[in-house]
């Protein structure tokens, strides 16, 4: 991965602190429970921030790292436009409005936990949660068509996850040094 991202407009400006905390503030809002393919859609997409490519390459770094992909997404964005104050700006926003909407609907859930419509709304919530993320996988997906390789691995880690039921740690220290090592010898 390129150690400098660069908007993908010729004209486009670095986000602000401000930009970066409201960018993520709506996505915190209005993408709860799948975050992650909006995220793609308002960096890539919408504020072109970052290249589609760019945006796979930070999400597999992002997946890597220990937490949740997108919290760390949107501090590493956050760091490559603004600094510390950026990925600051970028955290708080994300999980500002989430934190509140967690704690009103575990107040709703406490007190109404057996009421059937109560049952019935958190199952639509995760339905919906389902559907974007099987969204976002696809978009993902596409720029890998034109990288044989990059194919392969994924099918590799998919079999030995899904399939073989290897485990994810030993999977990843096992997958990642091949993934690197094919990529250098292919841009050589």
């Amino acid at each position: 991965m390129d150690s400098t991202f660069t908007p993908i407009a010729e004209n486009a400006q670095s986000p602000t602190a401000t930009e970066l905390f409201t960018g993520f503030f709506t996505l915190g809002l209005t993408g709860f429970g799948g975050v992650l393919p909006l995220a793609r859609r308002m960096v890539v997409e919408t504020r072109h921030w970052l290249t589609a490519d760019e945006f796979t390459e930070l999400l597999g770094l992002c997946q890597f790292l220990p937490g949740g992909n997108i919290i760390n997404m949107s501090v590493a964005i956050g760091l490559k436009f603004r600094g510390v104050s950026g990925a600051l700006a970028a955290l708080l926003g994300l999980i500002a409005a989430p934190t509140v909407i967690v704690i009103a609907l575990g107040v709703v859930y406490d007190q109404y936990h057996d009421n059937i419509y109560v049952e019935h709304a958190f199952a639509g919530l995760a339905a919906a949660a389902a559907g974007l993320l099987i969204s976002m996988a696809i978009k993902i997906v596409r720029p890998l068509a034109r990288k044989p390789c990059a194919i392969g691995i994924a099918t590799l880690c998919f079999l030995a996850i899904a399939v073989f039921h290897f485990p994810l740690v030993l999977t990843m220290l096992v997958l990642s040094p091949v993934s690197i090592f094919v990529t250098w010898r292919l841009r050589a």
